[in-house]
């Protein structure tokens, strides 16, 4: 479990841990492969949200899946890219949480990946919590939890009790 103290740094900044679906990148489950390369390219991410046409998460497409959906034994077959729809290639094992989530469930998934999709009830796409804001606000703990807050091990705490009498 996850310190109540921690917890609340961690989140401090919550607006800015959750990246709105506005601000991210994403294609159409039924966009084709040339789409999704250009999306990807220039973005520069490697992996990017599949959405449906009511904006519901279906997977994830990445650079090496479009690569290898055209690249044969010896040829790649770059007339493949307007022909094959995203939803042919995507992988569809996704970190993914429902609103509400718990910030453990997060930390959990962002262990193995870049990022977690966020989905409400209806698994509407909400946007993405990226490893990097996590680290963000992990760097922010570690260089103001003690500025904000005592910390004293349970040893010293019993020490500082046992000199005031409190024990």
């Amino acid at each position: 479990m996850i310190g109540l103290k921690i917890a609340e740094m961690l989140v401090e900044n919550q607006d800015d841990l959750l990246v709105p679906v506005n601000q991210v990148a994403h294609v159409r489950e039924d966009n084709k492969l040339d789409h999704a390369l250009l999306v990807l390219t220039n973005v520069g991410f490697s992996v990017i949200p599949v959405l449906d046409n009511q904006s519901q998460l279906k997977g994830l497409i990445s650079m090496p899946a479009i690569i290898r959906a055209v690249t044969g034994i010896k040829d790649i077959h770059f007339e493949k890219l307007n022909e094959i729809e995203v939803r042919d290639i995507m992988d569809t094992e996704i970190a993914s949480l429902r609103e509400p989530y718990e910030l453990e469930d997060i930390l959990h998934h962002v262990v193995s990946n870049a990022f977690v999709s966020i989905v409400n009830k209806e698994g509407i796409f909400q946007g993405i919590i990226t490893r990097s804001g996590i680290l963000k606000g992990t760097n922010r703990i570690a260089h103001e939890f003690e500025k904000k807050y005592e910390v004293l091990s349970r040893e010293e705490r019993v020490t500082e009790k046992q000199s005031h009498g409190t024990i």
